[in-house]
């Protein structure tokens, strides 16, 4: 199946820009994605690791609506070593994406990861950032109430119209 025809179905919208899938499930779909700085039109995107998986969204989405983003704000406020750490995922999320700008680049996008300039935006966006690998405190914490992504079936299939939603896709229990 074609990456950008799966992305777009599992996000429910046609891609803004290329993008490379980084992250797979075990039924070999895109998981986490890497969308450039700049997209096809010139506009700036922050966040580089965009999350793609309906189930991750939707689990990441249930913990975010019971104050998650609230609750890693406090506590990287009380506990000074996540709040290092945390300060040093968005420098590094930042370097790393600004390192793939062009020169010339103007507007660029800002703020770490999913554009926040400190603290706690959007858990997604940390969970995708640690799903591809990379320190966040965050992610790491978001992790083991995502995981693990074990679909017993896949959630976008290849049809005779295109890709399509898959109708029996259901989220494990």
């Amino acid at each position: 199946m074609d990456d950008a025809a799966v992305v777009a179905v599992q996000l429910g919208r046609p891609l803004r820009s290329h993008a490379d899938v980084v992250v797979r499930c075990h039924l070999d779909l895109p998981v986490v994605i890497r969308v450039p700085p700049l997209l096809d039109d010139g506009t700036p995107f922050p966040t580089t690791y965009w999350l793609s998986c309906p189930l991750a969204v939707r689990r990441i989405g249930r913990v975010e609506s019971a104050g998650g983003v609230r609750a890693m704000e406090r506590r990287a406020s009380a506990d000074a070593e996540f709040g290092a750490a945390l300060e040093a995922a968005h420098n590094r999320y930042r370097a790393d994406r600004d390192a793939l700008l062009p020169g010339d680049a103007d507007p660029v996008p800002s703020g770490g990861v999913a554009g926040a300039r400190t603290g706690v935006k959007c858990l997604h966006a940390h969970y995708a950032d640690h799903a591809v690998g990379n320190e966040n405190p965050v992610g790491a914490v978001t992790a083991p109430w995502v995981e693990p992504l074990d679909c017993a079936t896949e959630c976008v299939i290849e049809a005779e119209s295109g890709v399509e939603g898959n109708s029996r896709w259901v989220e494990p229990r």
